[in-house]
């Protein structure tokens, strides 16, 4: 703890972001190995319930239930409704694609907020973030393949994942929010528990699983109990994505967004790492070659941020849970 405080408070951040990254990773490969199984719905409420076990105890280290008052509930429920899309799309894209291939997809996250924030923000995008903007879809292109065999619709789910997400940080800029790490990962669960509750109680039963296709038996079928083993992945699931959450607030607390905000892309290869052990995916040059140009339009737009945004506010997301 003592060398911890040692360190700059960049350097406090990069590593609270990769430690994210790491706990993250993992939970997102025990919903994928659970998609099979159980509904999307299901999974996304036991994770969430857990998760706001693991968030009392940060929100009474942080001050206590006071924190939780705010003045704008229904703003943040909203906000909360968003990513909850958002985590929808993604591991119903996840459910059926390559692990990599879906988190490098959902990378477009940054290019989308470059997009909205001229129409929703009223902020200037010049010619150099158009650039990059083309260049990444272009690499969206090399990806998605579309036309040939390999293209699914199911590829562009990750894509309208990025496009909620890159919403729901329009409206967090726009709040302009200081609560603390806590009540934010708070109001984020909160949402998870209400919206999986109602997706559950309206369709729990699988009355409409009547579609032969993998992503919406994912989330069609019905709700069945877990055994003990499946219970105790969710059970760590939902542990290790509030502290993922809170460690990722906690980055971009400490740190600079514009230093910390690359850190995200280490996803990438862990997402490779844990595709190819757990189920032997290891995507084709011309998906590598996709990825690469959106992980690189993505860096090229962390540059552009830090050298026409030096206040300490910036335009890139961080992936919340």
């Amino acid at each position: 703890m003592k060398y911890l405080r040692s360190l700059s408070l960049n350097s406090q951040g990069i590593l609270c972001l990769v430690s994210a990254v790491v706990f993250l990773s993992a939970s997102d490969s025990i919903i994928k190995w659970l998609s099979p199984i159980y509904a999307l719905h299901e999974i996304m409420l036991f994770r969430s319930l857990f998760a706001m076990l693991l968030v009392f105890v940060i929100i009474h280290l942080e001050g206590g239930l006071k924190t939780l008052k705010t003045r704008r509930p229904l703003l943040h429920f909203l906000r909360g409704s968003l990513l909850v899309l958002a985590n929808m799309f993604f591991f119903l894209g996840l459910a059926t694609l390559a692990f990599a291939e879906t988190v490098a997809l959902f990378f477009v996250a940054p290019l989308f907020i470059c997009i909205l924030s001229q129409p929703v923000l009223g902020e200037k995008v010049g010619a150099m973030r158009w650039l990059v903007i083309l260049v990444g879809f272009g690499g969206v292109l090399i990806m998605l393949r579309p036309g040939a065999e390999v293209f699914t619709l199911t590829s562009l789910l990750p894509i309208l994942a990025a496009l909620c997400y890159a919403l729901m940080q329009m409206l967090t800029r726009k709040l302009g929010m200081q609560e603390k790490a806590g009540t934010l990962t708070f109001y984020i669960q909160f949402a998870f528990i209400v919206i999986s509750s109602v997706i559950g109680l309206s369709i729990g039963d699988g009355r409409y699983n009547n579609i032969d296709n993998p992503t919406f038996d994912f989330l069609l079928r019905p709700w069945t109990v877990p055994v003990p083993a499946d219970f105790a992945l969710l059970a760590i699931c939902g542990l290790i994505v509030a502290i993922g959450g809170y460690l990722l607030s906690q980055a971009y607390r400490l740190g600079q967004a514009s230093v910390v905000s690359p850190f995200e892309y280490t996803s990438l290869p862990f997402a490779l790492i844990l595709g190819y052990y757990l189920w032997g995916d290891w995507p084709d040059w011309i998906s590598i070659a996709g990825s690469g140009f959106i992980i690189f339009s993505g860096f090229l737009i962390v540059y552009i941020e830090n050298r026409d945004n030096r206040r300490g506010l910036n335009r890139l997301p961080h992936k919340e849970y």
